[in-house]
């Protein structure tokens, strides 16, 4: 009882940070657009379980139509933090889904399709549906609107495949971009290894590993999210996002060997709207109060070391989505 009215306590610290508005300081308020003049809505719910999982996802109300990809992380290792097929797979069912994803761009065991296959397979995915490695034949480009650094996104063929998209982020601290949730998942996650080079390099390369310019790598990633949204919002697609709030370490799931999570477990979140599910989270994270064995702050230091709110404030600017939201909590229905 006493954990779940602390979670109440910070949900409804959300609730009154999204609503203001004209605040400078990023991880206290929030300030855009979203559904309507109040925000988008994110629903939340306490409950990191398969049902709750459903739950949250039929909170949407978005049905999915025609052929449905789920997109995941399938990590590093058995050690990383991903999301376990356990937790995944009544969800997956549920909307007769097959999961998506696309190999790295930095070696390691899913860098081409032949040890990804046996990776997916070792961590039990297989089990729970077919996962579709999208770029295992070839990548192709889709337009971005946003041409600062990037002139195209490169993402696996294979998302042709699909006219529905549930975008399932575990978020996360993450090495280079501060933090990853859906804008993550969408951008690096549906890019080809060509593809992700692209991102990361910040539009200069697409053979070779380039990171020094980091506000151009969080501005090509918010690039590419809203390319990936355009394309599914367009010709009768659609496309939703989640948040899982879970083993938060301040490594990405791309690390095999990931720095133990410090923050306990807060809870899922999902939108339409992938820029307020994401600040959502951030403030969810900013606005913790630390206790002994559950504190937010190493999190906080890697976000902030790494500017990686920075996301946040540019995909709002190019239009992907708004920062301002309104939280509500299914587990209160």
């Amino acid at each position: 009882m006493r954990r779940r009215t602390f979670l109440y306590s910070l949900v409804s610290i959300a609730i009154l940070i999204s609503s203001c508005s004209g605040s400078k300081n990023v991880q206290k308020g929030v300030t855009g657009f979203g559904d309507s003049k109040d925000g988008a809505t994110v629903y939340f719910t306490s409950d990191i379980s398969p049902k709750g999982l459903v739950e949250i996802y039929k909170a949407l109300g978005v049905k999915p139509e025609g052929r449905v990809g789920v997109k995941i992380s399938t990590g590093e290792s058995s050690k990383s933090n991903h999301l376990r097929p356990e937790l995944i797979a009544d969800l997956v069912h549920e909307v007769n889904g097959t999961l998506i994803e696309c190999n790295t761009a930095y070696g390691g065991s899913r860098a081409n399709t032949e040890a990804h296959r046996k990776a997916i397979a070792e961590r039990g995915f297989e089990s729970v549906a077919h996962v579709d490695i999208m770029d295992e034949e070839e990548d192709f480009q889709i337009p971005v609107r946003d041409k600062s650094h990037i002139q195209y996104d490169i993402v696996g063929s294979h998302i042709q495949n699909y006219d529905f998209v549930i975008n399932l982020a575990h978020f996360k601290g993450h090495a280079m971009g501060g933090f990853g949730g859906v804008l993550k998942n969408q951008s690096i996650g549906f890019a080809s290894s060509a593809g992700k080079l692209y991102i990361h390099s910040a539009g200069r390369s697409t053979t070779k590993w380039i990171d020094d310019d980091q506000d151009g790598f969080l501005e090509s990633m918010a690039a590419a999210a809203q390319a990936v949204h355009d394309y599914f919002k367009a010709d009768g697609r659609n496309i939703v996002y989640i948040d899982v709030m879970n083993n938060m370490s301040v490594d990405c799931d791309c690390d095999g060997n990931p720095d133990k999570p410090r923050l306990k477990d807060i809870g899922i979140l999902a939108s339409t709207d992938p820029v307020a599910l994401d600040q959502a989270c951030i403030d969810l994270v900013f606005n913790h109060k630390d206790t002994d064995g559950d504190t937010a702050s190493p999190l906080q230091q890697r976000i902030n070391r790494q500017h990686g709110l920075h996301i946040l404030e540019h995909a709002e600017k190019i239009g992907l989505g708004g920062r301002k939201y309104i939280l509500k909590d299914i587990d209160k229905r």
